[in-house]
């Protein structure tokens, strides 16, 4: 029974071991602002409303035949006017 209480002991105990306590990157004093420490709290809600409600408010008014409904204009190219390549298949 000493043996059984002993060995639970030695696997608790080296379960309870900690290790180093990291962070993924550098801390400054930038980040403990009371404006950034609000903003840790709020971005999440604001990450989540972005993808549940205005994406698909711009799919749906982005649509071909109801963006001249809605009154949606594309934006610029994010691609500074590179086409897509495309594999023409009467070139080989």
């Amino acid at each position: 029974m000493k043996r059984l209480i002993a060995s639970l002991a030695l696997v608790v105990g080296l379960m309870v071991v900690g290790t180093d306590a990291r962070a993924h990157d550098a801390y400054d004093d930038s980040q403990s602002h009371p404006l950034r420490l609000i903003a840790y709290a709020v971005h999440p809600a604001g990450f989540a409303l972005e993808w549940a409600l205005t994406r698909p408010i711009h799919f749906l008014v982005s649509t071909p035949g109801l963006d001249r409904v809605f009154g949606h204009t594309p934006h610029d190219d994010p691609y500074g006017g590179y086409s897509a390549y495309s594999i023409e298949t009467d070139d080989f």
